[in-house]
Order: structure tokens, then sequence, then C-alpha cells
């Protein structure tokens, strides 16, 4: 019993570990993009620190399991790669860029309620309002996205332990970049849960998801040089050296890329992406308990609220989910049984045993070889129904 439920956390516990990641992806970037770092050439490099990383277990560990790319499967790598590296991350940057890392990770936590109407629509995710815990997934989606809301639009007076310089000289952005910000971090919330439906898609018709995974860094590295030297008219940005640039690269394509992808994408075969992208308001709390403990900063009330109400809403959405993965396993096994059932019926309750294995002996050698014999006799199995009709004679 208790491996079985420690085997049942281990997705939380994955899925948790990944949400500190990406906290910390928001801080190290923050403060390259504010040295002066492009974004387009930070996503360039984190998406090739990212094939690299990921490229040697995927050859590894799937070159038996690998199938061959047909045209359908290279199309969804390549909007995958426009979804995600491309489109989603350099819009995130940008808002990154404008506000602060608790402000672009509260918008972000748009992500699940748009994830669930994606999953919705396509048949991903079954709503059945009649049930309970499918009303608690619904309530739950929408008390995160007022969470969400209460941290952008509400502020309320500010909370300072510390009383340090570091909250003092913390200012709030232009009203105009503000807006800005807001519209960049939508666009790439939409994109980001586009990708989920599109990866969980992909994944059914191309289930290696290491390998999956390495195409998709690979093709968003591709893109994003090409839309570097677009938007780049100077070659020499894409030179970095030792320094802050190359530590937030590698650490944003390894921990946030390569190790992102192949986590979600396996949660995503088990769990689906409603599961996988319910953790992501988990970002806001530990990004704000961060720059509040660690950094020393402070808070506004309106930021406190708004985490106790994502917190509940991340609760409410993953207790939906837990009763569904329940219901699910039990539909299951009731439909193993009414299969055996229904398999005796109508072998009108003669059941013959398959061909078994039974060891010879070999006069010349004395060895026992396996060898196939059919079974002589035949077992007879009496169902309940049969049973009952024959005791009617």
């Amino acid at each position: 019993m208790g491996l079985r439920m420690s085997e049942s956390a281990k997705p939380y516990f994955a899925m948790v570990c990944l949400q500190f990641g990406y906290a910390g992806m928001n801080l190290v970037t923050k403060a390259v993009l504010d040295r002066g770092m492009s974004h387009y050439v930070l996503v360039s490099y984190r998406n090739a620190f990212a094939t690299a990383a990921i490229a040697p277990f995927a050859f590894l560990s799937e070159r038996k399991v690998r199938s061959k790319i047909t045209f359908p499967i290279f199309m969804h790598i390549f909007v995958l790669a426009l979804l995600g590296p491309v489109i989603d991350q350099n819009l995130y940057y940008i808002g990154l860029k404008l506000t602060f890392p608790t402000f672009s990770s509260a918008v972000s936590n748009i992500v699940p309620a748009i994830t669930f109407i994606l999953a919705t629509l396509f048949r991903m995710e079954k709503v059945e309002m009649r049930k309970a815990r499918c009303q608690v997934k619904v309530v739950g989606t929408l008390v995160t996205l007022v969470g969400s809301i209460l941290v952008i639009l509400y502020k309320g007076p500010f909370i300072n332990f510390f009383r340090s310089h570091l909250s003092t000289t913390t200012s709030s952005p232009l009203a105009g970049n503000y807006l800005k910000a807001t519209a960049f971090l939508l666009v790439a919330s939409l994109s980001w849960a586009s990708f989920f439906i599109l990866q969980a898609s992909t994944l059914k018709k191309y289930s290696a998801h290491l390998s999956l995974s390495t195409m998709v860094c690979f093709m968003g590295t591709l893109q994003s040089l090409a839309l570097t030297f677009v938007m780049e008219h100077n070659p020499s940005a894409l030179s970095i050296g030792l320094d802050m640039n190359l530590l937030a690269s590698a650490y944003a394509g390894i921990m946030s890329s390569s190790i992102a992808y192949y986590v979600q994408g396996l949660m995503m075969q088990r769990k689906g992406p409603v599961f996988v992208t319910a953790f992501n308001p988990l970002v806001f709390v530990i990004v704000s308990i961060m720059s509040f403990f660690v950094l020393e900063q402070g808070i506004y009330l309106g930021g406190v609220l708004g985490v106790v109400v994502l917190t509940v809403g991340v609760y409410a959405v993953l207790w939906g989910k837990h009763v569904d993965d329940i219901s699910e396993e039990l539909y299951r096994e009731d439909n193993t049984v009414l299969e055996a059932v229904k398999c005796c019926s109508r072998n009108s309750g003669l059941s013959i045993m398959p061909k078994i294995k039974e060891p010879d002996e070999d006069v010349e050698t004395g060895k026992f070889q396996a060898t196939e014999k059919e079974s002589s006799l035949a077992v007879m199995v009496f169902c309940s129904e049969n049973v009952n009709n024959d005791s009617r004679f």
C-alpha cells in the first residue's frame, strides 16, 4: 500500500519540482534581460542548450522504439517549435523585461484556464457537469483565473517586514509598459496552452517523447536563429562570453526546456494536458515567496490574497483530476470483468485452455526441452448465467 501511494505521488512531486525550476528561470532571466541581453539571442541559446542536453539520452534510450517520422509528424514538430520555443518564449521574455517576475508569472496563470477550454473543445477532457468532480474542476479553474486577475488589477497596501533598500528601490512599470506587457503575456499564454494540446495529440501518434522533445528543441533552435538574424541586424549580438548571459541560457535550456519537456511529456501521456498546466500557478506562489524572503522584497496585499486564491484553485483542480483518475481506473477494471463474462457466455460455459509448454526429456542427452503441447483436457468453466439456465431442466 505504501509503494502504491508513493507511485501515485510521483507525478505531483515531479510537477512541483518543475515549478521551482521555472521560478528560478524567471529570476535569472530577468537579471540578464535587465543587463541588456536580447531576448531573441536568449531564446536561441536556450534551445541550443536544451537540444545538446537531451539529444544523447533520446538517442541511447529510444533508438529501438523510435518510429519513422512522417510528413504529418514533421509538421506537428514544426508547429510545436513555433508555438513553444519561438512565440511563447520570446513574448514571455518581452513581458518579463517590461515588468517583474511576479507580474509575468501572475498573468501566465491564465494558462490552465485556456488549456482546460481547449482540451474540452478537442474532447481531451470530459466535462460532465452533473458530477461533483467535474464541477470542482471547473470552479477550481475559475478560481485560479480570479486569483490571477486579482494579482494583476489589485495591489492594495504595501507589506514590508524587512525595511531594506531592495524593496524601496523597486518601482512600478510605466502604464504603457504595463498594458503592453499584459498583451504580450496573454498571447504567450495562449501559445503555451496550444503547445500543450498539440503535444498531447502528437504523443498519441509518436510516443517516443524524448526524441520528440529533442526534435522540438532542435527545430526551435533553427527557427529562433532565423528570427534573430531578421530582428537583430548586427550578427555580433549572438556572441556571448563566460558570464551571466551564458549561465542564464544554459539554466533556461537545460532546466526549463529539456528537463521540462521530458517531464511534461511523460505526465502528458499519463495524466493529460489539464493536469500538467494545473501546476502553473505555483510559479507565481514560489516567485513571490522567494522575492519576499530570499531577496527581502516587500509584497502588496493583492499579491498575498492572490497567492491564497491561486492555491485554493490549484488544489480544487488537482482534487478533481485525482477523482477522475480513480473513476477511470475503476471503469477499466469493470470493463475487464465484463469482457470476461461476455467471453464466457459466448463459449456456452466452455473455455478451452491454450497451448502450454511442457518440458520433454530427450532420451539421448537426458536434458529437458520445452515443447508446445496442446492440453488434452478441456476445462469446463460455467458462468453463473449458464448455471441458472441448466437448473431449470
